[in-house]
């Protein structure tokens, strides 16, 4: 079902701040967690509620001008030149439904917020590394967990969505509801509309089991090798990620961990504590543990488990799709990232995540995520401190990613793609035939593509 409006639009009907550049507020008001992209649109708007981003959508119709939104601003790697910005990050709203385990979740509500509603009742969610990501964003790129081997992507567990169209219709959509919009918003990104809101399940999982095992960096290849022979027979509850960390002396950064050269496998497991700790045998033998921090815990705290930057800083991010991890695959990311690259590579992060499982079978109801044939995810990040440290990143992240495309699917993740390039480049986040249908949604609901900043689509013609 849809809302329309026919009066013509003005911001003034706007509750929230409707901000120019130069004015006191807009500076904050349009920036995001990811320092990477500056962004300078015409107009910032502060969305308060839902009326406020159907108004703003609504004169952007009327007027022509291209749109966004952002709520934390995690995935701000493309810079917004003009047009309008909606900041949803007021709108925080989460309420926890007990009987059918489901939470309705307002436009810029982060996962924190919706753990800080589900936890007191035993209910966790299919959040991130980070908790201070946007629940939306998130999700609607597909949303890839740290509990995604055992429960799927994030974008499997939505019921339905409320989502403005670019020309200020507001929709409900769930699988019988205009089931086209549905199904691009589950994976497609932000190519249709403006989420006001969603309704996702969660799971009935009180605490679990989860931390970090760090090794020297320079027993990165014992550690990854044993890693790799280990996620072949590891069980879906099992959960997992290899890294290599060159840490900066920043006071950010906890103790003993600052200015370290670390590898470290990552875990979230959702058995039996006993036998998960079992299973960490064979990686706590590989190689000497210099820092062991797995333990049970409360699914609150599962921040603890990658302790990922809370702090805004400038990153470069991207990520390639694995087929596999053979020996040759190790030893080309051994060569690209490991000991041998140096002390001065530029990269802090490059990982590996484990996938399969949950994540490779298809969803109930049919959607636009295309990472289920991948075994294995490769992601970088980079801080881009200076120019020259940019430059460095760019080309470390650009050699990792060639050199290890041999082993991959030719596709990327669309939430940790990075800066989204060409036509080419972009459909790199999709098969072909998803890519296809996703730009046949988008010339339904934004025909005149509003919604052309970040990782879009065009039109079908």
């Amino acid at each position: 079902m849809a809302a329309t409006h026919d009066t013509h639009p003005t911001l003034n009907e706007i509750h929230g701040p409707v901000l120019r550049p130069g004015e006191p507020g807009y500076a904050d008001e349009v920036t995001g967690f990811n320092l990477a992209a500056l962004h300078t649109p015409d107009i910032v708007v502060g969305a308060t509620r839902t009326e406020d981003i159907v108004t703003a959508l609504r004169w952007a119709s009327a007027t022509h001008a291209p749109v966004t939104v952002q709520a934390t601003g995690h995935g701000a790697n493309f810079p917004i030149m003009n047009g309008l910005l909606i900041n949803t990050s007021r709108m925080t709203g989460v309420q926890v439904d007990q009987d059918t385990r489901t939470a309705t979740i307002a436009a810029g509500a982060k996962w924190r917020h919706v753990l800080a509603a589900a936890t007191p009742h035993g209910l966790a969610t299919l959040n991130g590394s980070s908790t201070d990501a946007g629940v939306v964003g998130y999700t609607l790129g597909g949303g890839l967990p740290v509990l995604g081997r055992t429960y799927g992507f994030a974008a499997d567990k939505v019921r339905s969505f409320e989502v403005a169209t670019p020309d200020g219709t507001l929709h409900h959509t769930d699988p019988d509801t205009e089931p086209d919009l549905f199904w691009a918003l589950r994976g497609g990104k932000g190519n249709v509309g403006v989420v006001t809101s969603l309704v996702t399940e969660l799971l009935p999982l009180p605490r679990v089991l989860g931390g970090g095992v760090y090794c020297a960096g320079e027993d990165a290849e014992a550690l990854l090798t044993a890693w790799a022979t280990w996620t072949r027979s590891v069980p879906p509850e099992m959960n997992s990620t290899f890294s290599i960390l060159r840490l900066p002396p920043f006071p950010e950064i906890p103790e003993p961990f600052r200015g370290g050269f670390w590898a470290r496998v990552c875990l979230a497991w959702t058995g039996d504590p006993a036998a998960g700790q079992e299973l960490l045998t064979p990686l706590r033998e590989a190689a000497p543990v210099v820092i062991d921090t797995v333990e049970e815990m409360d699914y609150a705290a599962v921040d603890r488990i990658y302790l990922d930057p809370q702090d805004p800083l400038p990153a470069r991010e991207s990520c390639t799709l694995l087929r596999e991890l053979t020996p040759q695959a190790i030893d080309t990311f051994l060569d690209q990232a490991g000991p041998a690259a140096g002390g001065d590579f530029p990269l802090l992060m490059v990982e590996i995540r484990h996938m399969g499982a949950a994540l490779s079978r298809p969803a109930t109801v049919a959607d636009a995520v295309c990472a289920r044939d991948a075994e294995y995810l490769l992601e970088a990040v980079g801080v881009l401190a200076a120019p020259p440290m940019a430059e460095a990143v760019e080309h470390a992240t650009t050699a990792l990613n060639s050199a290890m495309s041999a082993y991959g699917t030719g596709r990327t993740l669309v939430n940790l793609h990075g800066t989204p390039g060409d036509e080419t480049d972009r459909a790199r986040a999709w098969t072909p035939e998803v890519y296809d249908r996703l730009r046949r949604a988008k010339s339904t609901y934004d025909p005149e593509n509003l919604l052309r900043y970040g990782h879009t689509v065009t039109p079908a013609a």
